[in-house]
C-alpha cells in the first residue's frame, strides 16, 4: 500500500466531523422522494453545486434524463494511481414530499437522525469526505467515478443500463448503502415484484348471487398458493404485502389484486417460482387471473470477484484496529446488478447506524469517522492495482 497514514486519516475524519455532518444535514433536508421528479431534480441540482465546493470541478460530468425517474449523474475525479473505481450512490429517499417538516434533522449525542439520513446520504458524504482525506494527505487515488441514481428505490428501472455500463468498465465497485453493524454486504438476495390481478363476474350479492363469480374470494384462494411458492430452506422467501378489489359489500366482486415481493439466493429459483405463479388457476372457471411483473434483482452471492474487493478492505480495516465482517443480506441494492456482471463489488461501505425505511432511521455519529478512514484507506490500496 502506498505511505497513506491509515490513523492520520481516521484522526482527520474525526476533525472534519462537524462539517461532515453539516453537509449531512444539507442533503437531508433537501428531500428528494423516488416518486417526486420536482424534488429529485432539485435535490440533484444541490447534490452538483456541493461537490464542486467539496472537491472542485470533475474532468468529466454526464447527467443523463431519467424520463420520468430520478436523473443519473456521473462524474470523475481523475487519479495519479491505477485503475478506476466506481463509487455508486443512490440519492433518493422513500419519504415523501413533507416528511422532514414533521420529522426535522436531530442530532442527540452519538445519534444523527432525519429522513433519509441512514439509507444512504450518510454514505454520499462519506465518499466525498474520503476523497477530501486523501487529498489532504497528499496520498495517491485510483481514478474515481460517482454514480448518482435517483431511483434505486423502486428498482432502478431508468439507471440500470448506466449502472451496469459503468460497473462493466470499472476496475472495482464500492457501494456506499448503509454497512450492517459495521459489515459490509458480500451477499444480497435477487428480488422479484410480480402483480397478480383477478377479473370475475359482478352480480347482486343478495338478489342474484348465483350468477357472479368472486374476483375477491378467488384470489383469497390463491394467496395461500402463492405464499406456498416459498422454500426457506434455499432462501427464497415470497411475501403478498398489498391486497385490494371489490366496490360494496353488497356486490359480488368483479375484480381483485395482490401486490408479491419474492426474494431468492439460489438463480435458479427464479424458474420454480415463475413456473408457480404462471400455473394460478381458480377453481371457479369464469374467473381470470393474470400475472404481470418481473425478476428485478438477480441474487448477489460471494465469489472470486468478492474476495478481489473484500480482501483489500479487511487489510485496511485490520490497520485500522478492527476485524472487518461480512454479510449476506435479504435486501437487494444496485450492488446486485454489478454482481450479475462478475465485476469485483463491495457493498454496505456507508454508514454505521439502523433503522433504514423507518423512523427510527439514524446514523452512529461516532462510528463515523472509522467508516471514512476506512473507506478513504480501501481507495488508497486500491490505488495501488
Amino acid at each position: 500500500m502506498n505511505d497513506t497514514d491509515l490513523p492520520a486519516l481516521a484522526e482527520a475524519a474525526r476533525s472534519n466531523l462537524p462539517d461532515l455532518l453539516a453537509d449531512l444535514r444539507r442533503l437531508v433536508e433537501t428531500e428528494t422522494p423516488s416518486n417526486d421528479k420536482e424534488l429529485l431534480d432539485a435535490g440533484l441540482d444541490d447534490i452538483e453545486v456541493w461537490l464542486d465546493q467539496r472537491l472542485g470541478a470533475p474532468s468529466e460530468r454526464v447527467r443523463r434524463d431519467g424520463g420520468a425517474y430520478g436523473d443519473v449523474l456521473e462524474v470523475l475525479y481523475p487519479g495519479d494511481g491505477d485503475g478506476e473505481v466506481l463509487l455508486l450512490c443512490h440519492y433518493d429517499t422513500v419519504w415523501p414530499r413533507g416528511t422532514i417538516l414533521e420529522w426535522p434533522v436531530t442530532v442527540e449525542g452519538e445519534r444523527f437522525s432525519g429522513p433519509g439520513c441512514f439509507d444512504m446520504k450518510a454514505g454520499i458524504v462519506q465518499g466525498v469526505w474520503a476523497i477530501r482525506s486523501l487529498r489532504e494527505q497528499g496520498a495517491r487515488l485510483p481514478s474515481i467515478r460517482f454514480l448518482f441514481n435517483g431511483d434505486e428505490e423502486i428498482g432502478s428501472p431508468a439507471s440500470r443500463p448506466h449502472i451496469e455500463r459503468a460497473g462493466r468498465a470499472a476496475d472495482v465497485t464500492l457501494v456506499l448503502e448503509p454497512s450492517r453493524e459495521g459489515m459490509v454486504k458480500t451477499g444480497r438476495k435477487g428480488m422479484g415484484l410480480f402483480d397478480v390481478t383477478v377479473t370475475g363476474v359482478e352480480s347482486h350479492a343478495g338478489l342474484d348471487p348465483e350468477s357472479g363469480a368472486s374476483a375477491v374470494h378467488a384470489l383469497a384462494e390463491l394467496v395461500p398458493r402463492i405464499v406456498a411458492l416459498a422454500a426457506p430452506e434455499r432462501g427464497t422467501t415470497v411475501n403478498v404485502g398489498v391486497i385490494e378489489g371489490g366496490t360494496t359489500r353488497n356486490v359480488v366482486a368483479g375484480s381483485a389484486a395482490c401486490q408479491v415481493d419474492v426474494r431468492i439466493q439460489d438463480p435458479a429459483e427464479s424458474t420454480r417460482v415463475d413456473e408457480g405463479l404462471a400455473a394460478l388457476i381458480p377453481s371457479d372457471t369464469r374467473v381470470k387471473v393474470e400475472v404481470t411483473g418481473e425478476w428485478n434483482r438477480p441474487p448477489m452471492n460471494p465469489g472470486p470477484a468478492t474476495e478481489h474487493a473484500f480482501g483489500p478492505a479487511r487489510e485496511v480495516a485490520l490497520e485500522l484496529g478492527e476485524e472487518l465482517g461480512q454479510i449476506s443480506v435479504g435486501g437487494a441494492s444496485d450492488a446486485n446488478l454489478v454482481a450479475a456482471l462478475g465485476r469485483p463489488v463491495l457493498d454496505g461501505l456507508g454508514a454505521a447506524g439502523a433503522g433504514p425505511h423507518s423512523r427510527d432511521e439514524h446514523v452512529d455519529v461516532g462510528r463515523t469517522p472509522h467508516q471514512v478512514a476506512l473507506l478513504a484507506g480501501l481507495l488508497a490500496r486500491l490505488a495501488d492495482g
